[in-house]
C-alpha cells in the first residue's frame, strides 16, 4: 500500500484518540485541501499490510482512521488490513471524497466498507468550509454510520 504517513494520537480525525493512516494518491484535487501533497501517489512510500498493522498496534489506546489522499483508490489492499484491525477491536473511520452511494456500487469498495464503522464522505468544498463542524471540513460532507447504513433494507443512509 502506498502511504504518506502514519500519525499517532490524533483527536481531530474521528471520535476519541486515533492513529491516522494517510494513504497516497487522490483524484479529487479539492481546492483548499489540507493535505494536497497526498494527491500524487508517488509521494508516499510502499508499506506492507504487516508493517502498517504492527505500526498501528504499537499504540493500544488508539482507534484507527484511514485518510489521504483517497483510501478507496487502494480498497482491495486496505480491506484485509481493516479486517485484521477490526479483529483486534479497533474502531475504524474513513475519509473519502467519493459519495457513499457511489462506493456501494463496487464490490472492492463494499469489502472495505464492511470493516468501517464511520465514513465521512464527499469532496471538501472550500465554499462550504465550516470550522465549527465536528469531524468534517465542509457542510456538504456527511458522517455516516456504515454498519447501520449497509443493513438498512430501504437503502437509506444513516448518519452518525
Amino acid at each position: 500500500m502506498r502511504v504518506l504517513d502514519i500519525l499517532h494520537d490524533s483527536i481531530v480525525d474521528g471520535k476519541g484518540l486515533r492513529t491516522v493512516i494517510f494513504f497516497a494518491g487522490c483524484p479529487h484535487l479539492c481546492q483548499g485541501c489540507h493535505n494536497s501533497q497526498s494527491w500524487n501517489r508517488e509521494n508516499g512510500l510502499e508499506w506492507t499490510e504487516e508493517a502498517i498493522f504492527m505500526e498501528v498496534m504499537k499504540n493500544e489506546l488508539t482507534n484507527v482512521t484511514f485518510s489521504g489522499g483517497e483510501p478507496f483508490l487502494q480498497s482491495r489492499e486496505i480491506a484485509p488490513l481493516a479486517q485484521r484491525l477490526k479483529r483486534e477491536g479497533k474502531n475504524i473511520w474513513c475519509y473519502t471524497g467519493y459519495l457513499y452511494e457511489d462506493l456501494i456500487q463496487y464490490p472492492a469498495h463494499v469489502a472495505l466498507l464492511n470493516e468501517i464503522d464511520i465514513v465521512v464522505d464527499g469532496k471538501f468544498d472550500l465554499t462550504k468550509r465550516d470550522l465549527s463542524l465536528d469531524y468534517k471540513g465542509s457542510s456538504n460532507q456527511r458522517v455516516i454510520n456504515v454498519p447501520k447504513s449497509l443493513k438498512n433494507q430501504q437503502g437509506k443512509i444513516i448518519l452518525a
